[in-house]
């Protein structure tokens, strides 16, 4: 506690209070208050004498006029007797009036009534001047000292009507009967100043008590040093201080406020409008409001402004202001905070270059990102080998890259344009800054020698924008430049310094690794890109039973498993497949590979669709199970596959699917119809049958086969895109199948699918029946003859001389074959087609094969010489037996 906390008590008990402020300032007011009190009650005696004597004189000349002008007092002293008329009348007055003494006299001075009865008829004494006024007609009221004491005697004339004085009223009052009245009211006068003074006495007892808490006990001298620690407290903190009155004057100011605001020595007394302070400041000063940490200028300084009124009972009696300087700190935090903007800039340039992993995307983020925080403008440009998805080899001279993003550029500048190759002299900073590995720092680029080769252009457009400063600095990762970086300043910014110089660095440094990790995914893309492109179908192959046309779309940044092919099959049939592997990259490519030549080979054996998916679903499973012993393999269950087969020649249309691919049929009409399918679980899953439907198709029915990557899209469903699928093709029902991929991609496609597409598109075609024969043979190796001439013939009728001698030897080796190895019934059929296929068909399920014959075999050629002169050649299985075909072309194919 403070030595000034509370003064020891001594040994004089209460006699020690006289020492402190409290008791001195007790006794001082109790003294004051008995003289005040004294003097008010010795004033109010004083005053009470005085006036006694005043109303003596006043009562005395009242009743004087009173009795001298009262109306027959003129007639009665001229009577011969007045005496008996008057004396009556002036006694009535004396003790009506509470006068001592009422005399009626004539002009000789003869008293005329008196209260005493022998006076009267006596002359009137009194001092001579005053007889002599008397008898002379002068109202007169004089005091004077009498042998009673103190008196006042006033004298009124009375005269007649014509002003003739004939007598006079003299009135006398003792002042000693007046003041009798004032001796009665002193006792409580003298009890009031008692009561007055006691109750003085008590409140400066209170108030010597609140102040001796309030001071602690403290005496002057203590007071004193405390005042003087206050003082020098006050004046030496490092805090402005000043204290204003109500109406805004300075009571108090300390030097470091003096300092600050920059006060006269006389400013103390002074409003604060008047002591040149600047106009926003005093306003605020003045208001009185209260005020938490405000900051304002003074000239070259921030203050820190608080205020508070200085009246604890709400009062706004004044108010004390503090002011704390921080200008030093706000400069130290502009600093801080411009080292949090630059982490912070770090920090969104790691996390935005490397939300992408293509080069173009990887470049745009850094420009984005530098982008008018860092710099006014930003090029980035890459080598040519980076491009390619190759790491690049030094010298990199002469340095010629490729501009692969600019930002901080009018779109309509004529300058920095993306694509361009910019060739850069030895001289240049990018030059140095490549040779060198390390960032350049240049503030002055005003040379046009230092511009790039043939880019006067940039030079005139950058200097004319104020360009002050730039750094260029190499984006290089593990040793190997990738590129570089430009970055410039204009006018409106400060140029740059060595600390911007290690942003630009840290910037190249995370822009190096992200391009390094682009470029190696370019290179894997493009591979599995590569492969893709070499598993799916490089072309469609020629047939008559449709018209087809097909569309690949791979997914955004990644290559998918979806898939489609087109088979022709014999008999001027052809399947149509389409098919979705699950999942993304290089095994979902082989994958897809895969599966797509297993259908092709299960096609070979030319069963029906339902018997293709069976086949592939074991197949599926099978290499599930091969992977599951690989903890490196990946699983392909849940792959997809629609198989389709459509029959030119009877117009029939079978189909099974497993998983989601589609298929959508539209009618010559414009109907657009959804086959209705058993819905199939996808292949892998194994347990359920697959269900094959059949439809009879019109010519020019169209056929579209998809998978769900061109109905689904961010914020849309396959029930959306089906509904949009179907608007499509009836909007436009007499399209062609390239026309109708090109529609559906621009219509049905979402801008952002959420797999690649595989979209293929059918238009049925039927064989004329005149390009249709068929016949029925006898169950006689002599029927040969006759059918094989009935075939000439018709080989003949369809204008296809040149082709009867291949057809009859093919023809006759197959019927020959049916009947020797064969059941019945046997039948044959032609169908003219872009080739000529000769179809015989037996009612045994005996696969015929094909041998080499010995030089001594007299049979086992058949098969033989029906492969060297046909094209090709095959059997397919039937529900009643089989069929022997065999292709030979026409037109010299």
């Amino acid at each position: 506690m403070s030595r000034y906390a509370r003064a020891p008590r001594s040994r004089l008990g209460p006699w020690s209070l006289l020492r402190s402020v409290a008791g001195q300032a007790f006794v001082l007011q109790l003294l004051l208050t008995l003289v005040l009190v004294a003097a008010a009650v010795v004033a109010v005696a004083v005053d009470a004498h005085k006036h006694s004597t005043l109303d003596a004189r006043r009562r005395s000349l009242a009743v004087a006029e009173t009795l001298a002008h009262s109306p027959g007092m003129a007639r009665a002293i001229s009577d011969d007797k007045p005496t008996p008329q008057l004396e009556s009348h002036a006694e009535a007055t004396r003790k009506g009036s509470g006068v001592d003494s009422v005399v009626v006299f004539d002009t000789h001075g003869i008293r005329l009534t008196h209260p005493e009865t022998p006076l009267i008829g006596k002359r009137i004494v009194g001092p001579a001047g005053l007889v002599r006024d008397e008898l002379n007609g002068k109202t007169i009221t004089e005091t004077f000292r009498a042998s009673q004491g103190p008196s006042v005697v006033s004298a009124v004339p009375v005269t007649k009507a014509d002003g003739v004085f004939i007598g006079g009223v003299s009135v006398g009052v003792k002042v000693g009967n007046v003041n009798s009245a004032v001796d009665r009211r002193l006792p409580l006068l003298l009890g009031s100043g008692a009561g007055a003074l006691a109750l003085a006495t008590g409140g400066t007892a209170l108030m010597s008590g609140r102040v001796r808490r309030q001071t602690r006990g403290l005496g002057t001298v203590e007071m004193r040093r405390m005042y003087e620690h206050h003082d020098a407290v006050l004046h030496s903190v490092r805090e402005g201080v000043l204290v204003l009155a109500e109406d805004g004057r300075l009571l108090l100011v300390n030097d470091e406020a003096r300092e600050l605001l920059r006060l006269a020595p006389d400013a103390e007394g002074r409003h604060i409008g008047e002591l040149g302070l600047e106009p926003h400041l005093a306003e605020l000063l003045a208001s009185g409001r209260r005020v938490t940490d405000e900051v304002h200028s003074c000239g070259d300084r921030l203050l820190v402004v608080n205020m508070r009124s200085t009246d604890r009972a709400g009062d706004p009696t004044g108010s004390v202001v503090t002011l704390r300087d921080t200008t030093a700190l706000r400069v130290l935090s502009g600093r801080a905070e411009e080292a949090r903007e630059r982490l912070k800039l770090l920090s969104d340039a790691g996390v935005r270059i490397s939300s992408s992993l293509e080069l173009t995307g990887t470049a745009e983020q850094l420009v984005d990102v530098a982008v008018p925080r860092f710099a006014d403008i930003v090029t980035v440009e890459l080598l040519e080998p980076v491009l390619r998805g190759e790491e690049p080899e030094p010298p990199y001279e002469p340095l010629a890259p490729h501009r692969t993003a600019v930002g901080g550029i009018p779109p309509e500048a004529p300058v920095f344009r993306v694509g361009e190759r910019v060739v850069y002299a030895s001289a240049t900073p990018q030059s140095r800054a490549v040779k060198a590995g390390a960032a350049v720092l240049q503030t002055d680029p005003t040379s046009t020698a230092e511009w790039p080769a043939g880019y006067g252009a940039e030079a005139r457009y950058l200097l004319g924008r104020g360009v002050h400063s730039l750094i260029t600095v190499p984006l290089r990762f593990r040793g190997v430049t990738l590129g570089l970086a430009t970055f410039w300043r204009t006018r409106r910014g400060e140029p740059f310094d060595e600390a911007d110089l290690a942003i630009a660095g840290e910037l190249a440094v995370r822009t190096a690794v992200c391009v390094d990790n682009a470029r190696r995914y370019a290179r894997e893309h493009a591979m599995v890109a590569a492969l893709q492109r070499t598993l799916l179908p490089s072309g469609l192959p020629d047939q008559d039973a449709v018209e087809v046309a097909s569309r690949y779309l791979p997914a955004q940044g990644a290559v998918g498993g979806s898939w489609f092919d087109v088979i022709p099959l014999p008999g001027a049939r052809v399947a149509l497949v389409a098919g979705k592997v699950p999942g993304h990259g290089v095994h979902a490519a082989a994958t897809m590979g895969r599966l797509r030549t297993a259908v092709q080979n299960f096609s070979a054996l030319d069963v029906s669709p339902d018997e293709v998916i069976s086949h592939l679903d074991e197949l599926v499973t099978r290499l599930d199970l091969e992977h599951d012993q690989d903890a490196h393999g990946s699983r392909i269950t849940g792959a997809g596959c629609l198989y389709a087969i459509h029959d030119s020649v009877s117009g029939r249309c079978t189909m099974a699917r497993a998983g989601d691919p589609g298929i959508v049929l539209t009618r010559p009409d414009g109907t657009v119809h959804i086959p209705a399918m058993p819905a199939s679980p996808p292949l892998g899953h194994g347990g359920e049958p697959f269900e094959a439907v059949g439809l009879s198709l019109p010519a020019a029915s169209r056929l579209v086969l998809y998978t769900n990557g061109l109905l689904q899209g961010p914020g849309r469903t396959a029930g959306t895109g089906l509904d949009l699928l179907r608007r499509a093709l009836e909007a436009e029902p007499d399209l062609g199948p390239d026309e109708t991929c090109r529609s559906l991609f621009d219509t049905v496609l979402p801008a952002r699918p959420s797999d690649d597409v595989a979209l293929l598109v059918a238009r049925t075609r039927l064989l004329d029946p005149e390009n249709v024969a068929e016949w029925a043979v006898p169950f006689d190796s002599a029927a040969v003859a006759p059918i094989r001439a009935t075939c000439a013939r018709t080989l003949r009728a369809w204008g296809l001389e040149d082709a009867v001698c291949t057809a009859e030897l093919v023809i006759s080796e197959l019927i020959t074959n049916a009947l020797r190895y064969g059941t019945p019934p046997v039948r044959i059929r032609l169908l003219r087609g872009r080739d000529l296929i000769c179809e015989v068909s037996d009612g045994s399920s005996t696969s015929p094969h094909l041998r080499r014959a010995a030089t001594t075999d007299e049979g086992g050629r058949g098969l033989f010489l029906i492969a060297q002169f046909a094209q090709r050649w095959g059997t397919r299985y039937t529900p009643y037996g089989k069929v022997i075909w065999a292709e030979t072309a026409l037109d010299g194919r």
